[in-house]
């Protein structure tokens, strides 16, 4: 059953190393990112899932604890672990945003459970995604995830995907639904406009949509962060 879930943003930009002398620009996300852990923690998992996307149609991914990510493709020496050390033979690659969600879980000193890593393609249908969710809600009697994605990647003209029109209205729609943990506007989150916005979270958001309709109880949910520096949606939520 699914006790708490953290919504964390996952842009390389997370990690102060990687985005060096512009690092104090998301300070506050940051610190958003960290008391989401914390409520992790507090809950007291026996599992802690970590959630993030992958490109393209890739189906679910799962990555074992003690699977590694790296940031040398960002000029950066510096590796994280997902999870203790507990058999370095069976890990993998961890792809990027699982990557910063590691790195979250080692700034926080994460010991609190195992932890274990699934990615989900960012065209993954809605369906599948709930699945995803449910199967993991089910594994065990307590467990949490640590969610990793941004809303549109279209707010300025600066952005990455330019300026859309349509990415502020969705990434509202994205906050209001983390911040309620309401499942059915999160699964009902338009895979395509998702896409064309850019948006990475929409896949891992579906996950967690599913997992918590598969508990006997209800989440509340608190939004702790939502801004747009470079013009991406950065969301921030906590679900106990």
């Amino acid at each position: 059953m699914l006790v708490a879930a953290a919504v964390c943003p996952c842009p390389p930009l997370l990690v102060p190393e990687v985005a060096a002398g512009a690092a104090p620009e998301l300070d506050t996300a940051r610190a958003a990112c960290t008391d989401a852990v914390g409520v992790l923690a507090a809950a007291r998992p026996d599992l802690l899932v970590v959630v993030g996307p992958v490109r393209g149609d890739v189906g679910p991914e799962r990555y074992p604890e003690g699977s590694t990510g790296s940031f040398h493709g960002f000029g950066v020496g510096l590796d994280v672990r997902l999870g203790a050390d507990r058999d370095t033979t069976t890990g993998r690659a961890l792809p990027g945003a699982l990557a910063v969600g590691a790195w979250l879980l080692e700034r926080t000193g994460w010991a609190d459970a195992p932890v274990e890593g699934l990615g989900v393609g960012e065209s993954l249908a809605a369906e599948r995604c709930a699945e995803q969710g449910r199967d993991i809600a089910t594994r065990t009697e307590r467990v949490a995830l640590l969610v990793m994605g941004d809303g549109s990647a279209c707010r300025t003209l600066k952005a990455p995907g330019y300026l859309d029109e349509r990415a502020t209205p969705f990434d509202a729609e994205a906050a209001r639904a983390l911040g309620a943990a309401d499942t059915a506007a999160l699964q009902a989150l338009d895979s395509g406009l998702a896409r064309e916005l850019k948006a990475s979270g929409r896949a891992p958001w579906q996950v967690l949509a599913g997992a918590a309709e598969a508990g006997g109880t209800a989440l509340r949910g608190t939004l702790l962060y939502e801004d747009a520096p470079y013009g991406v949606g950065y969301m921030v939520a906590t679900w106990s």
